[in-house]
């Protein structure tokens, strides 16, 4: 491998879940630093999405896009990652300028990458810069070494996806053998072309023998890293990861750990089955109350959605009684896969591959497109990480495109082929179009936002009207808000969802603020109000744990029995006292939950900020699509008549219904747009935010954020 710069350094060791210092590498200029941080860094900004947001705010500007070279990629874990002793520990976030919203975003990623770069010295790695030929960044605990390589081939470009080099590069640099002292993050030739890229975090998996992989999946994450000239990043320590943090207090973090363990042996099994199912076990949950995303968010439900459930994942591809967590320690253990797929599609056909996952927004991005078939759902799979490709905003986008088709907007000579739902032999070829830059693919990749756009324009030279009105009947389904498409989840019934995901600041992702389940299966939030303090109180614990290097599902998706003693057991508030032990045994501190709130809250004004100098932080920013908030076409409100007309009946006081079902369909509309910006202006309150969806001066003041960039902000607002 051809070296074009490297240093040598002294790893930092942890200490109380820190090292205190940050990688930089300049690509454009080859030039790798340490920075030392200063001891209220970490004190107010925590790790992970703190840290990425507190780098993007000092090193960019509202003139930075994705492809700028001072964009930053982030890499950052929290004090908390990496610790087997606790369940799910292997987190880390990637953050950068997004393709797709022009703002900050981040993807929470498992994997062992996060863990061993903080045992290999760093809290963080900032990657600005473009390179002039294609790299990979050699970060060499063990060796002491961080370098800047040439990206070596190891066969033809279109033999080089994201997991095969990735895996060709850990073997050659642990010696023509697999070990998990190793790990990697790449991207694949998709991430180059589509705004939707995603980052594979790569890593060695002791019980099945083979390379793994998760995804940093969400906001084009990997079409950043590409763009600049970064064909993967390796790390490698071999230090010990049992008690890797040098914790403050080793017996509390065991004591903690050991508790939630317990927990979740005893109530996984009955609640979620995800140590079974994986995370597909939420498709039959979600059918079942019409949540499930059908023909581009249309339905919630379809009688062929048994097709797509768990046990038939489990039946034919999972290997049964393996446990898959995707970090050492966890017996939550979801991140499941399978072996011996041979793909019938593409152009890796007959070939025989191991898959991992699916996971359940996969399953509903196939599902959106009007498919159910398992087997596609596996060769989606597989070829989106391959090809470094969100099956999100694949899916989504494929599905709103498919639906433009259905209501002809576009025609089979605008794409080149019907592009039908339920047609698989489209969707495959329209997926491998995106990846190739080819054909349909070069409008497809560019999501559904800019697809929105283009159809427009198209549509209206034929059509005779104008761009602004067609755009206007395309925006009641493209599924997309701030430019990031929706995950996989129906919102037409949830007052709570539509903020969830409204309100979220890089746009409609469950990450921020999954209250779908609370709210539509077990009804836990009955009330307007119960609705509005829950979309300000979920995201700051989720941000939380992007913060602190933590998987939110042992957490949110298994709860603790001793939470139904409690006023609001959807807090799940007994389980989160044991994340704190384990925050104020690693570290030494003495926080309660209102502490890591407050903590939590300062990262999400910073973000707010953010979003407001790139032009996505008003009020404006934050609407939905009609469909997200009902049934945006006749259809759709035929297919659940009765469901609809009992709910209008309810809100009008029992009173007498419209005769037509058309008048029907308008007054419903016309109260679930009336609610939403009801709840728009309750929870701006309650954030601190003015009717516009700005953040009043003082609530920047209170969090210590008013710096002259800040001030320089709100003064454009008039505050």
């Amino acid at each position: 491998m051809e070296i074009l710069q490297r240093i040598e350094y002294q790893p930092a060791r942890v200490s109380g879940g820190y090292t205190d210092r940050i990688l930089r590498i300049d690509l454009g200029a080859r030039k790798i630093t340490i920075q030392e941080l200063p001891p209220d860094f970490k004190t107010k900004y925590t790790g992970g999405r703190g840290y990425a947001l507190r780098l993007i705010w000092d090193g960019t500007t509202a003139e930075t896009r994705y492809d700028s070279p001072e964009n930053i990629l982030v890499m950052a874990s929290g004090p908390l990652g990496n610790d087997p002793g606790f369940p799910g520990t292997g987190k880390f976030i990637v953050g950068t300028i997004s393709p797709l919203t022009d703002t900050f975003v981040d993807s929470n990623v498992g994997g062992h990458f996060g863990p061993i770069l903080k045992l290999a010295g760093f809290d963080a790695l900032a990657v600005s810069g473009i390179s002039r030929q294609e790299v990979v960044v050699l970060i060499d605990g063990d060796a002491s070494t961080i370098s800047i390589a040439a990206a070596p081939a190891y066969g033809q470009e279109a033999d080089e996806g994201a997991l095969s080099y990735g895996e060709n590069l850990l073997k050659v640099l642990n010696g023509g053998e697999f070990g998990d002292c190793l790990a990697a993050v790449t991207a694949g030739k998709g991430a180059l072309h589509a705004r939707f890229g995603i980052i594979n975090s790569l890593y060695f998996d002791r019980k099945r023998n083979r390379i793994r992989s998760k995804q940093a999946g969400r906001g084009g994450t990997g079409t950043v890293m590409r763009r600049k000239g970064l064909r993967a990043v390796v790390v490698r320590s071999g230090l010990s990861k049992g008690h890797g943090n040098n914790p403050v207090d080793r017996e509390g973090v065991r004591q903690a750990g050991s508790q939630l363990k317990e927990v979740i042996a005893k109530c996984d099994p009955k609640q979620f089955h995800l140590a079974a199912w994986g995370t597909t076990g939420l498709s039959e949950y979600m059918d079942k109350f019409h949540l499930f995303p059908v023909n581009n968010f249309q339905y919630g439900h379809s009688r062929e959605s048994p097709k797509l459930f768990a046990g038939v994942f489990l039946d034919r591809y999972f290997s049964k009684n393996m446990p898959d967590g995707c970090y050492y320690g966890c017996n939550l253990a979801c991140a499941k896969g399978a072996e011996g797929i041979e793909l019938t599609r593409g152009p890796k056909a007959e070939k025989v591959v191991s898959v991992d996952g699916p996971e359940y927004e996969t399953v509903g991005a196939v599902s959106c497109m009007g498919i159910f078939d398992a087997h596609f759902v596996m060769e989606y799979s597989w070829y989106c990480d391959e090809y470094g490709l969100d099956t999100i905003s694949t899916g989504v986008t494929t599905g709103f495109l498919m639906e433009c088709y259905q209501r002809g907007f576009l025609t089979a000579a605008d794409v080149g082929y019907p592009l039908e739902f339920g047609n698989i032999d489209a969707a495959n070829r329209l997926l491998h179009e995106i990846a190739t830059d080819t054909g349909f693919g070069k409008v497809a990749g560019q999501g559904v936002a800019r697809c929105k756009n283009w159809v427009a324009r198209n549509y209206a030279r034929r059509n005779g009207m104008s761009a602004a009105e067609a755009l206007a009947e395309l925006s009641k389904f493209g599924m997309e808000v701030k430019g990031l498409e929706f995950s996989m989840y129906i919102t037409k019934e949830s007052l709570a969802q539509q903020g969830g995901y409204g309100f979220a600041l890089k746009g409609p992702q469950h990450d921020e603020a999954w209250l779908i389940f609370i709210d539509q299966v077990h009804k836990e939030l009955p009330t307007f109000e119960h609705k509005a303090n829950a979309l300000k109180w979920f995201p700051l614990i989720r941000t939380w744990f992007n913060a602190a290097g933590l998987c939110k599902l042992p957490w949110i998706d298994v709860r603790n029995p001793e939470a139904a003693n409690t006023p609001e057991p959807a807090k799940n508030i007994p389980t989160l006292d044991l994340f704190i032990r384990y925050l104020n045994a690693t570290t030494g501190s003495h926080k309660k939950l209102q502490d890591i709130l407050d903590d939590s809250e300062r990262l999400y004004i910073l973000q707010k900020l953010i979003n407001l100098r790139q032009g996505k932080g008003a009020r404006a920013n934050d609407q939905i699509p009609l469909r997200a908030m009902g049934p945006a076409f006749l259809n759709e409100y035929a297919a659940r008549a009765d469901y609809y007309d009992e709910w209008l009946q309810k809100e009008l006081g029992n009173g007498e219904l419209p005769a037509s079902r058309e008048e029907r369909h308008r007054l419903l509309l016309e109260k679930r747009r009336e609610a939403y910006q009801q709840l728009c202006d309750v929870v701006y309150e309650k954030k601190g935010f003015t009717s516009a969806g700005i953040p009043k001066r003082e609530t920047v003041e209170k969090f210590g954020l008013l710096d002259e960039q800040a001030d320089k902000l709100l003064k454009q607002f008039g505050l």
